[in-house]
């Protein structure tokens, strides 16, 4: 017994003497650094003017970051992305200020172009924005922590008529033939009408028929000359309205009702597929996407499944899918032998901005970012097609994706 209190209070008085010790050592912290920049914006709420489109309606203020030493030089950077984005590189705007400048500012038109086409943000839905400024040191004997700030704003869009159709149909003396040709819904926007057709040199008419009553789509300006491969804002009106076609050929013409718009492309200026490079058996091979096939967990890693991709009749670089098979996957451009399926240019989720292989899980109704390329890194990135996805668009113009169930 005498032993054991002994052992207790030996170990006690050790204890006593590192607490002791402990405390003499000061611990101290890295000096916080003191930040200067604060960002400020004209309004965290505004409505875009559909009066004064080019005037600016937007203005992001930031006070200069804090000073270093004349062998630090700052740079300015500024984002402006849709909350949930996270400033991605496919939809972030992204400008390097110029020195001496602590200013940004977008008109209404940007932003509402911005939202309809870059951001797909649907016709008149609210959005919220996220603006950020980051300043950034390069030089000096020390290196010197960034400043950021972040901002929000919420957005009402200019109020778009969204035109209602039962059918839609192209028409006018220069369509072949005695009666009008009606155009298909497109699987990727159901709000979206598109037809490829050889035309006559004569008037084009785009007719609507809803609840049994035909209106005609017109521009908005009422301008009947053809604006080749331009979108042009339209309206409906209940007399008849042609645009001039000049000269005989193939047109491919597309009617967004949502965003209430026409454009119509003559041979010259029309949309192609997208083209890639890679090496196919050994030779440099330039291929034009039209369709592709799938590989991964999502098949065991065994012969790829074609896709029997749809091509838009909007625009040959939208592929659409809906064979309903989910899972793990790359979409690569050859389901052949397997030692050239695993060399095939692949489109997957974007590398790490370290430039590492990566995998994620697309969002049921989310636009994500696409990535395509022959590295090790690219070809080895995959994404994960959600569970309940019948519909998968693969956009390779502005390289997105969107997984959706319908």
């Amino acid at each position: 017994m005498k032993r054991t209190n002994y052992l207790y209070k030996t170990l006690l008085s050790l204890s006593f003497l590192l607490c002791v010790s402990a405390c003499k050592k000061e611990i101290k912290d890295i000096p916080k650094v003191q930040e200067k920049m604060e960002l400020k914006v004209s309004s965290a709420n505004i409505a875009l003017d559909e009066n004064n489109p080019a005037k600016d309606i937007l203005t992001f203020n930031w006070a200069p970051a804090r000073a270093q030493s004349d062998d630090h030089m700052v740079s300015y950077t500024t984002k402006l992305d849709v909350v949930g984005n996270n400033f991605g590189s496919s939809t972030a705007i992204m400008t390097y200020e110029d020195d001496g400048v602590f200013s940004k500012s977008f008109t209404s038109e940007q932003l509402q172009n911005w939202a309809n086409q870059k951001w797909g943000i649907p016709a008149n839905k609210a959005f919220t924005l996220e603006f950020r400024i980051v300043a950034e040191w390069a030089g000096g004997a020390t290196f010197e922590a960034p400043e950021v700030r972040t901002i929000r704003v919420t957005v009402q869009p200019i109020k778009t008529v969204v035109f209602e159709a039962d059918k839609v149909f192209v028409d006018g003396t220069a369509v072949p033939g005695p009666n009008g040709i009606e155009m298909p819904k497109t699987l990727e926007n159901l709000n979206q009408y598109a037809f490829v057709l050889d035309l006559e040199p004569g008037e084009l008419q785009i007719p609507v028929e809803f609840n049994g009553k035909k209106n005609y789509i017109a521009a908005a300006d009422a301008n009947t000359l053809l604006k080749d491969g331009t979108a042009v804002d339209v309206k409906m009106r209940e007399t008849p309205f042609s645009w001039k076609i000049e000269t005989a050929g193939k047109y491919r013409v597309v009617v967004n009702m949502q965003k209430a718009t026409a454009t119509i492309y003559s041979a010259a200026q029309d949309l192609t597929p997208k083209s890639v490079v890679w090496t196919n058996n050994g030779l440099v091979t330039t291929t034009e996407v039209t369709d592709l096939w799938l590989h991964g967990v999502i098949n065991g890693y065994g012969a790829p499944v074609k896709m029997n991709c749809t091509v838009s009749l909007a625009d040959p670089q939208v592929l659409v899918y809906t064979g309903a098979r989910v899972g793990k996957t790359k979409f690569i451009l050859f389901g052949g032998p397997i030692t050239n399926k695993d060399l095939a240019y692949a489109f997957s989720c974007p590398l790490t901005a370290t430039g590492a292989l990566q995998e994620l899980t697309l969002v049921l109704g989310k636009v994500a970012e696409l990535s395509g390329g022959t590295t090790s890194a690219q070809r080895n990135s995959y994404y994960t097609i959600p569970a309940g996805t019948n519909v998968l668009v693969l956009d390779l113009r502005n390289m997105t994706i969107l997984a959706e169930k319908r």
